[in-house]
């Protein structure tokens, strides 16, 4: 014997005790119907316990499911994609993001932009599909634009000044930096004020780009960054960088000649 559970033309599910004899199925009781998810797995742990009864005086081969193993199959039986969420990188790119201290930023969708775009790296609106489909956080990708915006004119400064003081802590002092300049394209013809036509690094010379200058420490640690328009001369964009920089990163100049 065996229980089962059937759907109903109503959309309640009927919970029944089976017998199959001789290749036949006979239904031995009907314990009631339910639409509602504790009501049902109630009536399954009910069958499933007078069946486990049985006849006193028949010893059994098998060992008797506990109520804890018989809620945990049946748990995992009603399992289906849209209940599985990925915890892995919430696990370590989450603990990471708080050690920096980039949870100062306290917009939620920070944290997710970041995070998904470490294991997910892609555009905006697969960011969105990633979202939701391992996450299940529904983000517009209107929203995505919006804050991107909103973290060049709001969150720049904070942002880049936890990036330095965590670096400063990790290194106790910060001696040397490294600054390096890439090029991003779009694809798209039309120019704006930032969105210019330049030296493409990419060979995308027909598309307008930006220029985006990364400063880091010993060890790639990051310290800061800053965005140019895409035709902008590369050797013109280190010292704003640096004097632009929200903790005033100071430099000298080397006793040399060359």
């Amino acid at each position: 014997m065996f229980v089962r559970k059937k759907k109903n033309k109503s959309g309640s599910i009927s919970v029944q005790i089976i017998d199959k004899t001789g290749g036949s199925y006979r239904v031995i009781k009907t314990l009631g119907s339910s639409q509602d998810i504790d009501e049902i797995e109630r009536l399954v742990q009910l069958g499933t316990s007078i069946i486990n009864k049985g006849d006193d005086n028949q010893p059994r081969l098998f060992a008797v499911k506990t109520e804890a193993e018989q809620a945990v199959e049946t748990f995992c039986q009603s399992l289906s994609n849209n209940n599985i969420r990925t915890i892995g990188p919430e696990l370590i790119f989450g603990t990471l993001f708080d050690r920096i201290g980039f949870s100062a930023v306290e917009d939620e969708l920070f944290r997710h932009i970041v995070i998904a775009r470490l294991v997910y790296p892609t555009s905006k609106l697969k960011t969105v599909d990633y979202l939701m489909r391992y996450q299940g956080t529904t983000v517009a990708v209107d929203a995505i634009y919006r804050f991107l915006d909103k973290l060049s004119d709001t969150y720049k400064e904070t942002v880049q000044k936890i990036a330095f003081d965590y670096t400063k802590k990790r290194l106790k002092n910060i001696s040397v930096v490294f600054y390096d300049m890439t090029t991003l394209y779009f694809e798209a013809e039309d120019e704006d004020d930032l969105r210019r036509i330049g030296f493409s690094k990419d060979g995308k010379f027909q598309n307008p780009q930006i220029m985006l200058g990364l400063l880091v420490g010993e060890e790639g640690c990051p310290i800061g960054y800053d965005i140019f328009e895409g035709n902008t001369f590369e050797g013109h964009t280190l010292l704003p960088v640096l004097q632009g920089h929200p903790r005033k990163v100071r430099f000298k100049k080397a006793d040399s000649d060359c």
